[in-house]
């Protein structure tokens, strides 16, 4: 949502006000924008008088619906730790977090990764990771060298991942420590938990011993194979799938899709969306019983 302060703000000294009220400015100056600064709008004549003025135009992005409180709006990310996919949306992921931070709720989910959607060789392997790497402009080719053949799923590093959770570390750092750790460093954590573990550990701060126990634990297990459920449930096939969901009905579904632009679009309108039903709410109330 953008909206215009009045136009143009004659005088700077407005500006630190309109901060202060809303907590975000951004100033356009043409084609750009800068935040937090403030930037000088071209010269402009006063009719009549013939006297050039400066003239400030303030952005206020998202300042109205910050206004409006209990509006929720979330994205989940449905991944799989060892999927080289997931591993390049990871810039996508975290620009997406720094943006809307403050009006999107953030998670992410397991999806574990089965026969359908593993190379049957690890020279296939390697070409997909050849495609990824050109796709993405990677000055660096992901390595094959924990390819396990016999194995029907990754389990490993996605349970140490999950467990972390429980022990306090809600980011990304656990997860993305075990996938570069696999597929940057060619690190065997894939069937080992006992390696994940100490992956996930040194990247989390944890005790070890901890983390283990905790990544062996039924319920541990249980939790991704239901989140892998709730994911084939959406009758997709690519990882990552980000889906949105807002409070008033509205979902969107991006499933192998990890540039940003089309991601940032549908927030951007699902955002605009969801302020307008609670600003409507805020005038009429609740709809009519009948």
């Amino acid at each position: 949502m953008e909206c215009w302060s009045g136009g143009v703000v004659r005088s700077p000294r407005w500006l630190p006000w309109i901060v202060k009220r809303f907590g975000e400015m951004r100033v356009r100056v043409g084609d750009e924008t800068v935040n937090g600064q403030v930037a000088r709008w071209p010269h402009r004549v006063r009719a009549g008088t013939g006297v050039r003025c400066l003239c400030y135009k303030v952005s206020l992005r998202g300042a109205i619906f910050r206004e409006i409180r209990g509006v929720r709006i979330s994205i989940t990310n449905y991944l799989d730790v060892m999927s080289s996919w997931c591993f390049w949306s990871q810039p996508t992921w975290a620009e997406l977090k720094r943006r809307y931070g403050d009006r999107v709720e953030f998670d992410w989910k397991i999806a574990l990764m089965d026969g359908a959607g593993l190379p049957k060789s690890r020279a296939q392997e390697e070409w997909y990771y050849r495609r990824s790497g050109l796709m993405n402009r990677s000055p660096f080719m992901l390595r094959s060298d924990s390819y396990e053949p016999v194995l029907p799923e990754y389990l490993a590093p996605n349970l140490v991942a999950e467990a972390a959770r429980d022990l306090g570390i809600k980011d990304d750092s656990v997860r993305l420590a075990l996938s570069n750790s696999i597929l940057r460093e060619g690190s065997k954590a894939i069937r080992d938990v006992d390696v994940a573990a100490e992956i996930g550990a040194r990247a989390g701060g944890l005790e070890k011993g901890k983390l283990l126990e905790r990544a062996k634990l039924p319920e541990i297990e249980k939790r991704i194979r239901q989140s892998t459920t709730e994911w084939e449930a959406l009758k997709v096939t690519q990882r990552p799938t980000f889906l949105v969901d807002t409070e008033i009905g509205d979902r969107a579904i991006f499933s192998g899709v990890i540039r940003l632009e089309p991601i940032a679009a549908t927030l951007d309108s699902m955002i605009d969306d969801a302020a307008a039903y609670a600003a409507h709410a805020a005038h009429f109330g609740a709809p009519p019983a009948q």
